[in-house]
């Protein structure tokens, strides 16, 4: 059996790659996209990391595990998964990095305020039998960036003896108490910034394995989720004036029925007045971000062939959702525009597939689990919806649609059109997206596209109710 390197980032544009959008350097995801397949149009099943990452586990949908939010959630220990069928299979499987399957808990943001160096209460540590009765066998588990201000896991407590985790606490309460999206590199140093601690510490393990099994490696990485506190020297590795302007917000969406969308538009934490520069300054820093992580990327491959394994290992790239960055002159995501929904995707398996192919057919990152299991000689076993990507490696047509949801609203694409639906059950965005490719001009409500827009809410509505059971 082949090893299996599953690479992870949390917050990642579609376009924040130099094979996708020219903009990033990132030489090493465009080896892997050059050796293996890259899907030009992979969405995300949920635009937020909780029912994102809980989908991509189980196969599951968020109207299937009833998971639409951020909310506190735990996988049960019980749960299904592909992780789970690689042990079975016969796999040593491990984690480095985020997993957000479970509650990530700590002290509030007031409290750290007022506490200056406040010891966290919530230890990741301690959820390590959780982890390891998903199917995980080696597991060094951190949070997000803001959770790290917050919990103890074996970074935060390495920053803590360190003496690095108060100044960390501080500027992520002044950040979110003043300008969230202000950029300023953090307070940790280059070699012990998350990105870099997750990269080294699963060049490490497989530095370090020897151990008969064939493995299988998740390497979760936290950025380049905000904030945008890229350390030095990559935060000065881009110029803000040669980042790609934003999309600008359409002046004629009538807001009336835009549900959660139009909540992000009111809401100053999600749709801030910019000061001029400060958005192709984020794009800069978020940029550095992204080759930092590459050349964390870069070290593992470069482990790989000393090791004399990289061509016998599956390597498949993704994120769990995008980042707004300005665009429609949003922050974050929790929407269903491109610069949200749409991921990368990347699939490197040797022997299978056309290396080089870049391919437009529609997928979803949920498909990722039922890949690595065909891959790997198995199908899943478990009740689920995802499937496997296989067949499109060599340049198959994958889906006919795609599906995305979060806090009760619907998104379905096709190729020639995206519609999103609120939870009355109202069409509130439609895009043709052949002639709007950034998605400017929203046509919902305009009577001469009524029949596409019943069209694709008719569509929705038969894709949920294909896979409308529960889980078993």
């Amino acid at each position: 059996m082949q090893n299996i390197l599953f690479i992870m980032t949390d917050q990642q544009r579609w376009d924040a790659m130099g094979c996708s959008g020219g903009w990033v350097d990132t030489p090493n995801l465009d080896r892997l996209a050059a050796e293996g397949v890259r899907f030009t149009r992979c969405v995300t099943t949920s635009p937020i990391c909780v029912p994102a990452r809980l989908s991509l586990a189980t196969g599951l949908y968020p109207h299937n595990t009833g998971v639409w939010r951020n909310v506190h959630h735990t996988m049960p220990p019980e749960t299904d998964n592909w992780m789970r069928e690689l042990k079975r299979l016969g796999y040593r499987t491990s984690v480095f990095g985020k997993t957000h399957l479970h509650p990530h808990v700590g002290i509030t943001n007031d409290e750290l305020r007022g506490a200056g160096a406040a010891v966290p209460r919530f230890d990741l540590r301690d959820k390590e039998g959780l982890l390891h009765a998903w199917g995980l066998d080696d597991v060094n588990e951190i949070g997000g960036p803001r959770a790290s201000a917050h919990m103890l896991s074996h970074m935060t407590a390495m920053w803590a003896d360190k003496g690095l985790l108060p100044a960390y606490q501080e500027d992520f309460a002044q950040r979110f108490s003043n300008k969230p999206h202000v950029v300023r590199p953090s307070t940790l140093p280059l070699e012990h910034y998350a990105d870099v601690y997750v990269g080294q510490q699963a060049k490490s393990y497989l530095e370090q394995y020897d151990r008969d099994e064939p493995w299988c490696c998740w390497v979760s990485f936290g950025g380049p989720h905000e904030p945008w506190d890229t350390p030095e020297p990559y935060a000065s590795r881009y110029r803000p004036e040669d980042m790609p302007e934003p999309v600008p917000r359409s002046a004629d969406d009538d807001t009336a029925s835009m549900g959660m969308l139009q909540r992000l538009y009111e809401h100053p934490g999600t749709s801030p007045q910019f000061e001029p520069g400060e958005i192709a300054a984020m794009r800069a820093n978020y940029a550095g971000n992204v080759t930092l992580i590459d050349d964390q990327i870069g070290d593992l491959l470069n482990v790989l062939e000393a090791r004399g394994w990289y061509d016998d290992t599956i390597i498949v790239f993704t994120s769990d959702h995008g980042e707004m960055n300005g665009d429609h002159g949003l922050i974050y995501k929790m929407n269903f525009f491109d610069g949200s929904v749409r991921v990368p995707l990347i699939v490197r398996a040797p022997g299978r597939g056309l290396p080089g192919l870049v391919s437009d057919s529609l997928v979803e990152n949920i498909d990722v689990g039922p890949t690595l299991l065909e891959l790997a000689g198995t199908r899943p076993q478990h009740y689920q919806f995802a499937r496997s990507l296989v067949g499109a490696l060599d340049g198959g047509e994958h889906r006919q649609t795609v599906l995305s949801e979060f806090a009760g609203e619907v998104m379905l694409m096709d190729h020639e059109w995206k519609a999103v639906v609120n939870n009355a059950g109202v069409v509130y965005q439609l895009f043709n997206l052949n002639n709007d490719p950034d998605e400017r001009r929203n046509l919902a409500g305009l009577p001469e596209y009524r029949q596409e827009a019943n069209q694709m809410r008719l569509q929705m509505l038969e894709t949920m109710l294909k896979t409308q059971n529960q889980i078993k």
